[in-house]
């Protein structure tokens, strides 16, 4: 009985593994249809007209907005627990590069920037409640950059079906955003108390109860979620900005109106395809059907999407290495209490035992 309960978890992973890896496929089959369907060379044509002076704008440019959200995260965090602002800035860097240049879901992505922040030093109570409620903001931020994505499409084409759509989506991601939110306030007391109901609970209580109290710290403060909220709208805005500024570099210009709508739709359809790891093939397919609708050719947008997978990849892997080397540091600095304890419990040596051990350690 204990062999087939301990299987279980395995089970559940490799059977989540095993739908990732194919979501994954089936993305980066579709996207290398469309790349094929509207011509590699048209689409190889456009980067190459950005040239590596505009990819590296483009990078700067993403850089900055990255920096942006790692701030946005700190201002969240109460002054006596805080550490600088780089610890949120690498923990966003590592969050996106997981998600992004990694075969990993958002939630893998989340994880790993708190340990980042962590590693940093953040507390990790504070590095968990934190990042829940930073996600909180940022989603608040992108429901409102959709819903102007949304109102600009009803001006410019009004009764689409895929107005209709996405004003759907938009009502019911609101309702679950709001739930998402008021749970916050208490619901890792809640958990806390069914906790210290059950056998061996008294663990998980006291942490419900210390990621609670993080909670009511943040929230206390309703300054730093209300800027945290309006930096990562700012955010998002800029992204449409970025994207228009691609554009145009790489010879194609629509109006802001227009890009921005296309970005916000673009991401709704991201946010649908969450369990594909980086959106991949959503994101290309998205871009082509939105992009059909104002009247942007197939082209630019796919190269754009190229673009934005090649920039996440240069702004990812980086911050990865570095919490590497982070996280390893942390290792190194738990285990050695470790063994200098397990040296004091060991038997004791002949005294010339241990006048040779200090003669070799001095050489």
């Amino acid at each position: 009985m204990h062999k087939i309960r301990d299987a279980r978890p395995q089970r559940t992973r490799n059977v989540a593994l095993a739908l990732s890896i194919l979501a994954l496929t089936a993305g980066g089959a579709g996207a290398g249809l469309l790349v094929y369907h509207y011509g590699f060379k048209v689409i190889a044509g456009a980067l190459v007209a950005l040239g590596i002076a505009g990819l590296a704008a483009i990078t700067a440019f993403h850089l900055g907005i990255v920096a942006a959200c790692g701030v946005a995260w700190f201002v969240l965090v109460p002054q006596s627990d805080r550490p600088s602002p780089w610890a949120f800035i690498l923990g966003r860097m590592v969050r996106n590069g997981a998600s992004e240049a990694l075969p990993l879901s958002p939630a893998g992505g989340f994880i790993m920037g708190a340990r980042a922040a962590t590693a940093a030093g953040l507390p990790g109570a504070m590095s968990v409640a934190s990042t829940v409620v930073d996600i909180t903001m940022e989603l608040l931020g992108e429901l409102i950059f959709v819903g102007i994505a949304l109102a600009i499409l009803a001006r410019l084409h009004p009764g689409t079906a895929l107005e209709s759509w996405v004003a759907t989506g938009l009502v019911g991601a609101t309702a679950v955003a709001m739930v998402y939110a008021m749970a916050q306030r208490r619901g890792f007391a809640l958990i806390e108390r069914f906790a210290n109901r059950a056998p061996r609970g008294a663990g998980l209580a006291a942490g419900a109860a210390t990621l609670q109290g993080c909670m009511d710290d943040i929230y206390g403060r309703l300054r730093g979620p209300l800027l945290g909220f309006l930096m990562h709208l700012a955010c998002w805005l800029a992204s449409a900005v970025e994207a228009w500024f691609a554009l145009r570099l790489m010879g194609t210009s629509p109006g802001f109106a227009v890009v921005l709508s296309i970005e916000g739709l673009v991401t709704a359809a991201r946010a649908l395809a969450f369990a594909i790891p980086s959106a991949l093939g959503v994101q290309e397919g998205a871009y082509v059907v939105v992009g059909a609708m104002f009247g942007v050719s197939a082209d630019a947008l796919l190269a754009l999407s190229l673009l934005k997978r090649a920039r996440d990849l240069v702004l990812g892997l980086p911050p990865l290495v570095a919490w590497q080397f982070l996280e390893g540091n942390r290792f190194w600095h738990r285990s050695a209490p470790r063994e200098a304890a397990i040296d004091t419990r060991r038997t004791p040596q002949p005294a010339g035992a241990l006048a040779d051990d200090r003669r070799r350690q001095i050489l």
